[in-house]
């Protein structure tokens, strides 16, 4: 997957996904994965499922919502602190690796900023990303394009061409919070070990708030969340076989406060049973399946879940109402460490129309 010259030329996918056909095929995983999460005494379904084609573009409709501060909060502290976070991070010139890049607008946004030599996209939604990279590489034809099709909750695999020095890791959106702590450090050091003391790891955190701000952000008026929830069961329906009806189903979202986390749900409105090819389950009314965790963190926690992953945050940049956070962090002992800049005035809540 090398730059399109002339601009015209297609891009084409590393689908890692597809690979390594010595440890099973991604579709028997996946079914594997959705079958065991169905069956467990309360039943579950990975968020990664989330990300078909419409899913993808449900998600860039939620991030328009003007109850989901997430995105334009980021998108305010990125574009007023983009000269400071390429200085501190040392990588301009270098390999800017965007995980989750879905339309990879995030990332562009800082291409001016850090002149990449090269961008990497790395995403579930191989179809959806393809086609956003090459909308992408028409407008900027100077920089190597590569995108991978990957599921990032699995240790990442870079292919070999891909440049080893000041590599940025940019996570964006909070996604870091789709992991429960534990798994979260995991991924963290996963990440620390493909950087060295020029690299460096770029992650948007979401902050602790009020409950009432957060359950809007995730049950929104207009139903949109809830169509993105939703939709999950019309892909479990393709991937095994079975016979969900959307219309059986609810959309649950509330934040629980003695984990610091929102949790999204799909909630039975009547007793149904939902069946595939090898079996079937048995949902009695107001049962649920969960589907995300979304973990807010306060500033301390997250510096010190990135200690125990083997890194240091080396600079954070904040709005103003300290809802959100863009942190800089290293591999331990690579650099100075510096503490949280001054906090980036916000957009006083207005939605900008422009992901």
């Amino acid at each position: 997957m090398l730059r399109s010259t002339p601009v015209t030329t297609k891009l084409p996918v590393i689908d890692l996904e597809r690979a390594a056909p010595e440890v099973g095929s991604p579709a028997d995983a996946d079914r594997d994965a959705l079958l065991a999460g169905l069956r467990a005494p309360r039943a579950w379904i990975a968020p990664k499922f989330f990300y078909d084609a419409l899913g993808s573009t449900l998600f860039d409709a939620i991030t328009e919502l003007d109850e989901y501060y997430l995105t334009r909060t980021e998108r305010a502290i990125l574009r007023a602190r983009e000269r400071e976070i390429a200085a501190a991070s040392g990588c301009d010139g270098g390999t800017l690796i965007d995980l989750g890049a879905g339309n990879g607008e995030k990332a562009a946004s800082l291409f001016a900023a850090l002149r990449p030599r090269e961008y990497v996209a790395v995403d579930i939604s191989v179809d959806y990303m393809h086609h956003s990279l090459e909308v992408l590489q028409r407008r900027f034809p100077g920089i190597v394009m590569t995108d991978i099709g990957a599921d990032i909750a699995r240790p990442l695999v870079l292919p070999a061409h891909i440049g080893r020095t000041r590599r940025l890791f940019f996570y964006p959106g909070s996604s870091i919070g789709n992991f429960v702590p534990d798994q979260a450090q995991r991924f963290l050091a996963g990440l620390g070990a493909h950087v060295d003391d020029t690299g460096a790891l770029l992650i948007g955190v979401d902050l602790v708030k009020d409950a009432a701000t957060l359950q809007a952000a995730y049950d929104d008026p207009l139903g949109v969340t809830a169509a993105f929830n939703l939709n999950v069961l019309r892909r479990v329906n393709r991937i095994i076989g079975s016979d969900f009806v959307l219309a059986d189903w609810r959309h649950v979202a509330f934040f629980d406060a003695a984990h610091s986390r929102i949790e999204m749900h799909l909630e039975a409105r009547r007793a149904v049973c939902v069946r595939w090819a090898s079996g079937e389950r048995r949902f009695a009314a107001g049962e649920r399946i969960h589907t995300e965790n979304s973990y807010k963190y306060p500033l301390e926690a997250f510096a010190a879940l990135l200690g125990r992953a083997g890194l240091e945050q080396h600079a954070c940049w904040t709005d103003e109402r300290q809802w959100f956070a863009v942190v800089l962090a290293r591999r331990s002992g690579a650099r100075r460490r510096s503490d949280c800049g001054e906090p980036t005035p916000d957009d006083g809540g207005a939605a900008d129309q422009k992901r």
